[in-house]
């Protein structure tokens, strides 16, 4: 969402204000006293140019500036210094963070394809039916890879669980 506003000038304040209206009534003040925890989810989704060379120290939450400064400085604690950040993103983007602007960094990996067999053989009790849906889903190179993020194992075990026939004789969708 904050690609909507990036060639805007806000304060964090009104950037609050306008995302989530039900804070409309937080002055600057309670932001400065209350523990908080910002989500910036999709880094590398963002058009944002991230400039940690850039001197622009903004510590107050009413200062307007650019978005990106805004958010910069976040990362580098001027600006609340004592919310909590967290932000997802895929690897590329994440290394633009210098490494002493973060604190801990988590790295989610995909199922192995033994491991996507294994959910699937855990996830149906029956047999033949597990058998029938790792077959289905090797035989679609591009369902296969995508079934290396977890939830898509857990959307293709449910879609394809009613999609299957009951049965050999009725015919299978092909992938």
């Amino acid at each position: 969402e904050l690609n909507l506003v990036k060639d805007e000038q806000h304060s964090l304040l009104t950037l609050l204000h306008v995302f989530h209206p039900t804070l409309q009534k937080i002055r600057a003040e309670d932001l400065t006293v209350c523990k908080l925890l910002l989500i910036f989810d999709g880094l590398d989704e963002s058009r944002l140019s991230l400039d940690f060379s850039n001197k622009q120290v903004i510590s107050d939450v009413t200062q307007v500036s650019s978005v990106n400064v805004l958010l910069v400085n976040l990362i580098q604690g001027n600006l609340l210094p004592s919310a909590l950040i967290w932000i997802t993103s895929r690897p590329a983007a994440a290394n633009q963070i210098p490494p002493s602007c973060v604190d801990r960094m988590t790295e989610v990996r995909g199922f192995t394809d033994s491991q996507k067999e294994e959910y699937f053989r855990r996830r149906f009790r029956d047999e033949d039916l597990s058998k029938r849906i790792i077959s289905h889903i090797k035989a679609s190179r591009s369902l296969h890879i995508m079934c290396q993020i977890p939830v898509f194992c857990w959307i293709s075990a449910t879609v394809l669980e009613d999609m299957l026939p009951q049965t050999r004789e009725e015919s299978c969708p092909q992938p």
